[in-house]
């Protein structure tokens, strides 16, 4: 079964702030190893692991593999997990990222763009608290629509089609400096106004 098909296979957990739910799952596995809490974790986190990983321009079945031990490391490693210092959400994409860049050394890749905003501490966590875990379609598309065009169509094309950001940056005709530039813009805005909207919602 593929990541895609196990995601489409189980319902996300319902919750006002998802990010909480997560964390609380990962108690599940860490304290009880629940693995029922593990696999909703794993049908939520991996397909998204593996998008963010090929819009970084890693092949499609690489990101997959990715995404894989990326989460049996979660299940291997779970007493390592500190929500006093991380959400799981948090964690998980800084293990993927690891595993992402230990992956492209064996492989002999180049080394990854350390100012990707899928790859760098210091940008906005898009994974984490933007895209990802958006509630539903609907409330991303709105979030989306609240941008300037020069903001979201980079982000369209880099993270809902998977381009890299070079080859964002040929179509659009702009160079890719600015492209990362109205990328992390346009990602602390979205990640802004979701945020605003769960707290209107509560």
């Amino acid at each position: 079964m593929t990541l895609k098909d196990r995601a489409s296979a189980t319902a996300n957990p319902a919750s006002e702030n998802q990010s909480d739910v997560w964390t609380q799952e990962m108690r599940a596995v860490k304290e009880q190893r629940d693995e029922a809490a593990f696999a909703r974790l794993f049908d939520h986190f991996a397909p998204r692991i593996k998008s963010i990983v090929v819009g970084a321009g890693v092949p499609p079945e690489m990101a997959e593999e990715i995404a894989q031990e990326t989460m049996i490391t979660v299940w291997r490693k779970a007493e390592q997990f500190d929500p006093a210092k991380a959400s799981f959400s948090a964690w998980v994409y800084a293990i993927s990222r690891n595993k992402k860049i230990d992956r492209l050394r064996r492989e002999n890749k180049p080394a990854p763009d350390m100012e990707d905003p899928a790859i760098a501490p210091s940008a906005p966590p898009l994974a984490d608290e933007v895209i990802v875990e958006a509630q539903d379609a609907k409330s991303l598309h709105a979030a989306l629509a609240t941008l300037p065009e020069e903001q979201r169509e980079p982000i369209l094309l880099a993270f809902m089609s998977g381009l890299a950001h070079p080859k964002v940056a040929e179509k659009l005709g702009v160079p890719i400096g600015t492209i990362k530039s109205r990328i992390r813009l346009g990602v602390a805005k979205l990640r802004t106004h979701l945020r605003e909207k769960d707290l209107t919602n509560e």
